[in-house]
């Protein structure tokens, strides 16, 4: 596929904590209490939004951008949007873009919402006779056929978010930048909104969409890139990018490598992975189904009164499962411990494992397990991230008419 946005190098330098001019009043007597001090240079504090960003999306590619806030997903879609110059670098984008980057982009606050969603067209390059076609499919999609003739200044946010997405969406732009508005406006609302951004990817146009709700960006996006403090951490498949993040927050941004533990004379666990069904990574479960768990420890002592626990857990540390097998015998070498499950319908994330081995109460080894687990089974959850479980059970729903 072609390359719609290229970016090489993209850096946004900007300026913090500038004052106003204090007036002469305030320089007097700053002179009078230390006259020196009009001979100090004055510092400037600058920070970087972006360091030296490259990216390049597809044409007909649905990319998400995710990262704290302050991470620098605006910034970089400022300037994608032309809205803001870049420090240093340079992008090029082809194609007609349509962005939403706050409420109302680009919305005069005197013309109506007939008035405004004219102009949008005409700023995307659209002509009259084209944007009427789209009219009436625009206005009953925001709902807003009561007010379309009243001053957008008068809506309220609400109102101009149902407008500015439904211009920004049905004036058929080939890349569509979006940033995070669908935090605003009612369920039903956003719901319309995903159903409508599904149907621009699946027009083959591009889309470049900023979002905390993580379930919509796994719904939605073929294509993750986590933004970091000004800079690109991980880009790659929606699942595996996000279940990233996902761990990295519930851990506190600790680095995620492999734990230091003590070492241990008696045994010791080496590695785990999902046997079954075969997946790559080894620790990647992306179908429902049966699922079999092997954990490999090396025993250098023999255990005769043995329990083996083994426990799953949230990023957030929830306990999840758990179970312990008692009277164990076994005889020192490499053993191998596999569990297998009906299924594990869990919502797509990240989890871990952690395995034990003990014998008369003596511990022989307790292991977090790394890498994590990651679920990337389809999503069966609530649109919504905050009506989502942790479970992720398939369900038919049949409505029966009166009988």
């Amino acid at each position: 596929m072609t390359a719609v946005i290229h970016a090489e190098s993209l850096s946004k330098r900007y300026h913090r904590g500038l004052q106003a001019d204090p007036g002469l009043r305030h320089a007097l007597e700053k002179f009078v209490r230390s006259p020196l001090s009009v001979f100090r240079r004055k510092t400037e504090e600058t920070f970087w939004a972006l360091k030296d960003i490259s990216l390049e999306v597809k044409e007909g590619e649905v990319l998400g951008l995710i990262g704290r806030n302050g991470a620098g997903k605006t910034t970089l879609l400022k300037i994608l949007s032309r809205i803001t110059r870049p420090t240093s670098g340079w992008a090029e984008i082809h194609g007609r873009v349509g962005s939403l980057l706050e409420v109302g982009t680009g919305f005069h606050p005197e013309l109506t919402g007939r008035e405004n969603t004219f102009l949008s067209g005409a700023i995307l390059g659209m002509g009259k006779a084209e944007i009427a076609r789209k009219f009436d499919e625009i206005v009953a999609f925001a709902e807003l056929e009561k007010f379309i003739d009243t001053p957008v200044k008068h809506y309220s946010s609400g109102m101009y978010v149902r407008l500015a997405f439904a211009v920004a969406a049905h004036l058929e732009p080939e890349i569509l930048l979006v940033d995070e508005v669908l935090a605003v406006g009612d369920i039903n609302f956003q719901k319309k909104c995903l159903g409508k951004m599904g149907d621009v990817a699946r027009a083959g146009r591009t889309v470049v969409l900023v979002s905390h709700q993580l379930n919509q960006i796994r719904r939605l996006c073929h294509r993750v890139v986590w933004i970091d403090d000004g800079s690109i951490r991980r880009d790659g498949p929606a699942h595996e990018v996000v279940s990233a993040y996902e761990s990295a927050m519930g851990r506190g941004q600790s680095n995620g490598n492999q734990q230091r533990r003590s070492p241990s004379t008696k045994g010791h666990f080496l590695r785990w992975e999902i046997a079954d069904p075969p997946s790559e990574p080894s620790h990647v479960l992306s179908t429902f189904g049966p699922v079999t768990v092997r954990f490999v420890v090396d025993l250098a002592q023999p255990v005769s009164r043995g329990e083996h626990g083994l426990a799953l857990f949230s990023v957030g540390r929830q306990l999840v499962w758990s179970h312990a097998t008692q009277n164990l015998s076994l005889e020192p070498g490499i053993h191998v411990f596999s569990h297998t499950f009906p299924s594990l319908p869990l919502r797509p994330g990240a989890y871990q494992w952690q395995v034990s081995l003990l014998d008369s109460e003596e511990i022989f080894d307790v292991w977090d397990c790394l890498p994590e687990m990651t679920i990337a089974t389809e999503s069966h959850q609530h649109h919504m991230d905050e009506w989502n479980g942790i479970l992720n059970i398939p369900a038919r729903l049949e409505i029966d008419g009166n009988r």
